[in-house]
């Protein structure tokens, strides 16, 4: 198989700086050179950061931990879209040969009022951390460990719940709505759970929670304008949000929590 040959960009990049929390904040342009295609966008800024300091500058200050796109950890808005223009592919997965020689890149942190920034491209996501704590636990039967498929669950069911558990918790569907809605994170959440049988004892108890923990952290209502779904790394799709409403009707008119 062939690939094409890596070649080395020239970029302006105009990135957000911010020195904290109260700190006043604005877009500074820097230019770099020598950016190999090869490269991820997370280790451009490692060659922009290593720059910055052998000219005395502070770095720029951003998220990361896996690289390998499944901790959720990296985001940042790239040219106005969460994680950058391809679909499907967190930040730390997208590589510079998107990009072109001469290109100008904007980068931004996620802006939501439930993400306040801590430095530069750093924002606080705890309020997710708050959210799925809201949410509890599953109960664990005591006793012994029971045989494998004792409990059979429907191939498309399983399909339904991994496919909400795949959602890694990034933000990048609030940082892409415009009411900086955390709707389909949380329904991810929701619906991973009520579709498995380990989920059912907590089901209502754990919609009615999440939702108003969301709430209180000051998340947008759902624009219906589907920018989470296409800024989500992970593939979660609206019907998990569908599924999110019907859970929560059916708890608030018959639940007992």
């Amino acid at each position: 198989m062939s690939h094409a040959a890596s070649k080395n960009l020239s970029l302006t990049l105009k990135i957000w700086r911010q020195a904290g929390p109260k700190q006043p904040g604005s877009l500074k342009t820097y230019n770099v050179s020598g950016i190999s295609t090869d490269m991820s966008f997370l280790e451009m800024l490692d060659v922009l950061n290593e720059q910055l300091i052998a000219k005395g500058e502070e770095p720029v200050a951003f998220d990361h931990d896996c690289r390998e796109g499944i901790c959720g950890a990296c985001g940042v808005v790239i040219n106005g879209q969460a994680h950058g223009p391809d679909s499907g592919t967190t930040t730390c997965q997208l590589h510079m040969r998107r990009f072109q020689d001469g290109d100008t890149i904007v980068i931004e942190p996620w802006l939501a009022k439930a993400f306040p920034i801590v430095r530069d491209l750093v924002v606080d996501r705890s309020a997710f951390d708050r959210v799925i704590q809201a949410g509890g636990y599953v109960s664990v039967n005591t006793g012994n460990a029971p045989e494998a498929n004792t409990t059979l669950v429907p191939h498309h069911v399983q399909q339904a719940a991994m496919g909400a558990a795949a959602c890694i918790g990034c933000g990048a569907c609030v940082a892409s709505c415009k009411n900086a809605s955390a709707m389909l994170f949380v329904s991810a959440k929701v619906s991973h759970l009520a579709n498995v049988p380990q989920g059912q004892g907590e089901r209502s108890k754990r919609v009615l929670k999440m939702v108003a923990a969301m709430d209180a952290e000051q998340f947008g209502n759902c624009t219906n304008t589907a920018e989470c779904e296409a800024a989500c790394p992970a593939g979660i799709t609206l019907s998990n949000i569908a599924q999110l409403n019907r859970e929560y009707m059916k708890a608030v008119m018959c639940s007992k929590e």
